[in-house]
């Protein structure tokens, strides 16, 4: 069984701040997990030391570079002047060794390091926190073991599974359904130029979700030298060959920006994210759309991305087929709403960190939304809201979901805020910065 996690202790209750007055705050967020843990990967597999600048230091990111470790790799603080630097210095993964791996509740984790695992001399134990025990795995597991791989996971298609690794992986052709996560794809990329045949990958099913992750998997790929075609429909090929070294800087965590921009709108003001990228393949970007939509006024400029709003929120109807992660944020402005809104598109995350449909249903129809579960996602009406625990399923997107209801909703207690810890660890902090300035913490 995984030991206790450090970077998620057990928090008290979080009685979470209302939006008193307008608010007017620049919030500097770190790094893009999704980002970080892509270069994380290729790092370990590259044929030199890499430089991963201003990664995202998390519990999930945290979970990879120990993975990695585990693996043979080096990953390492930088320092500068005798102080620590916010880089990593990564050196190759030596692959010669069996290891345990402690996944947590880490997605990227516990579907991007099997294939890479495939690699290893010695047997890989993959396993995680309860709840990440009934996430799905299957469909990369069978896809490893038509690859050459050596996997046994006792016809579970889940945690805990072990794969024997041998020092080398064939590669070539398969065929998977990734309908309810992108990573599969992802996961057989990354590893794929280190498989003797390279690998190529044929969906088929419902489309994939979270395209916009995939995206990023292939340019990332491309960034480390790798030869991806991705120009026929539903299917990926990466040539074998060397992965190079990156000297990469990692943008901020859009998704993570999505709250503290839902501020803006909720209470009125102003909320600047700096940093955010002209161009980026982080799904959270459609957050600029959406915002407007709901009634904000949104920029982007050199300096970074602002919203303004007035205090009043619209309805929507939005696909987030494309962006799941922003449906906990989304979906509480929705009970904030002066109108119905229709969240589409999103039948897959029902195997995210719990099942966020139902989880979403549950928590703001107790607080008084009328909401409906349908099967792609929810309909929710707005109602008289009041305050209650708000529970939160071990799910650092139902606590931000919570955060952004309570603004408006006094009373409100946010179960277990520390599982924020998963993707960002300084969120409650921050949320007081902008909502509380020299309130103080309760």
């Amino acid at each position: 069984m995984p030991s206790p996690d450090p970077a998620h202790p057990a928090v008290a209750d979080w009685s979470t701040p209302t939006a008193a007055r307008a608010v007017d705050a620049d919030v500097a967020l770190p790094g893009s997990k999704s980002l970080t843990n892509r270069f994380l990967v290729l790092a370990a597999l590259a044929n030199g030391p890499s430089r991963v600048r201003r990664p995202l230091r998390s519990r999930d990111t945290l979970l990879m570079a120990q993975a990695l470790r585990e693996l043979g790799a080096g990953v390492e603080d930088a320092t500068a002047h005798g102080a620590l630097a916010p880089d990593w210095i990564v050196t190759p993964a030596t692959l010669d060794r069996g290891a345990t791996i402690d996944c947590g509740l880490a997605g990227t984790v516990m579907r991007f390091l099997p294939p890479v695992a495939a690699l290893a001399r010695g047997r890989v134990t993959f396993d995680g926190d309860p709840q990440a025990r009934v996430r799905p795995m299957g469909p990369v597991l069978d896809a490893l073991r038509v690859l050459g791989a050596d996997v046994a996971d006792e016809g579970r298609g889940t945690l805990p599974f072990t794969v024997q690794g041998t020092g080398s992986m064939p590669g070539g052709a398969v065929t998977l359904d990734a309908s309810s996560s992108s990573q599969f794809v992802s996961a057989l990329l990354l590893a794929g130029p280190r498989y003797d045949q390279g690998v190529t990958i044929h969906h088929v099913g419902k489309p994939v979700p979270s395209e916009p992750h995939l995206e990023m998997t292939v340019e990332t790929l491309r960034d480390a030298g790798a030869i991806v075609d991705d120009g026929a429909a539903n299917t990926w090929r990466v040539e074998p060959s060397e992965v190079n070294g990156l000297d990469v800087q990692v943008e901020p965590d859009l998704s993570n920006a999505a709250p503290f921009l839902a501020v803006a709108l909720v209470a009125g003001g102003r909320v600047t994210v700096p940093g955010w990228p002209q161009h980026t393949t982080q799904a959270g970007d459609a957050i600029r759309d959406i915002l407007d939509a709901m009634g904000a006024d949104v920029t982007l400029s050199r300096e970074g991305l602002t919203v303004r709003g007035t205090g009043e929120v619209g309805g929507i109807d939005v696909d987030l087929h494309d962006a799941s992660e922003l449906t906990p944020v989304v979906a509480a402005l929705a009970a904030l709403a002066d109108s119905p809104s229709v969240i589409r598109g999103v039948a897959h995350i029902r195997g995210h960190e719990t099942d966020r449909l139902a989880a979403l249903a549950t928590e703001l129809g107790a607080c008084g939304a009328a909401v409906t579960e349908t099967d792609d996602g929810l309909r929710i009406a707005p109602g008289t809201l009041t305050g209650r625990r708000f529970h939160t399923y071990a799910d650092h997107r139902m606590v931000m979901a919570g955060a952004v209801l309570g603004l408006r909703v006094p009373g409100l207690v946010v179960e277990d805020p520390g599982t924020v810890a998963k993707t960002l660890p300084e969120f409650v902090d921050l949320w007081h910065c902008v909502v509380d300035p020299g309130g103080g913490r309760p």
